[in-house]
């Protein structure tokens, strides 16, 4: 059983996402840091990929930028072992199915496990074929996210059944990105979801300002950004932890007292 739990016992669970690497990992690092002392309580970590399906624009333009600074798994790896040496909120990696393939399976998510990674999120891996996975994430203690999306329907009941860590509740159809208005109706999926496990859910894809955070808070467990926190990151450079600490931080305050 990983420590992904922990982070939704406090209140509504604000859950950023960090490309490793965008644009060096001393950047990297000094922007987990920033998101920790302002709240997060997850941080999802980005693997980077060359072909990253599930991305628009700017995460696929943080993956290309720390792939051209020479990151690659091993150094992630080694990251990760450092931070972990005082960082204990979960942490999870999003990363792509050919990452951990080419990687060998058994060997990279045992090595998840040494190094503190909570949980897996593979956007391009359908919930029919998880079973490549789940036999290693069972033996290490890692938790295989599932994904729900608005297009799930009649297969909600059953992902939400064999959820594990979280449930990742994708708020909108398309890629990864900043949307002025989310109109899919995730209170009937969220519904759904908690009739059938107890597992919490945190939504995310296209939210970007207080407001929505506070919206899908009222719904959900949880708000995962993305897109946002890698504009900054594009925008700011190796000076983007002072800008993203206070943007986790007005997030983390719109979600407070949320019932």
């Amino acid at each position: 059983m990983s420590n992904i739990k922990q982070a939704f016992q406090n209140g509504k669970a604000f859950i950023p996402f960090i490309t490793c690497g965008d644009p060096d990992l001393d950047t990297t690092e000094q922007c987990i840091r920033a998101a920790v002392q302002n709240g997060a309580s997850l941080i999802e970590l980005g693997i980077p990929f060359s072909d990253p399906t599930a991305e628009g624009p700017v995460i696929q333009g943080a993956n290309i930028r720390a792939l051209k600074g020479g990151i690659n798994t091993d150094k992630i790896f080694d990251f990760v072992r450092k931070i972990r040496q005082d960082i204990t909120i979960p942490m999870v990696f999003m990363t792509y199915a050919n990452v951990v393939y080419s990687y060998g399976a058994d060997k990279f998510i045992s090595t998840c496990q040494q190094i503190g990674i909570d949980g897996l999120i593979l956007p391009d891996i359908p919930f029919e074929e998880k079973e490549e996975f789940l036999p290693y994430c069972h033996q290490y203690g890692v938790d295989l996210i599932s994904f729900i999306a608005p297009t799930s329907q009649n297969r909600i009941a059953r992902i939400a059944k064999e959820a594990e860590g979280f449930l990742y509740i994708v708020s909108s159809l398309g890629v990864t990105g900043t949307r002025s208005e989310i109109t899919t109706d995730l209170a009937q999926i969220i519904n759904v979801v908690r009739e059938n496990t107890d597992i919490p859910c945190a939504v995310g894809f296209g939210i970007s300002t207080p407001e929505q955070a506070r919206n899908m808070a009222m719904l959900a467990d949880g708000v995962i950004v993305g897109s946002a926190i890698i504009k900054l990151l594009e925008q700011h450079g190796t000076n983007a932890a002072e800008y993203i600490g206070e943007y986790v931080q007005k997030m983390q305050a719109a979600m407070v007292n949320v019932p």
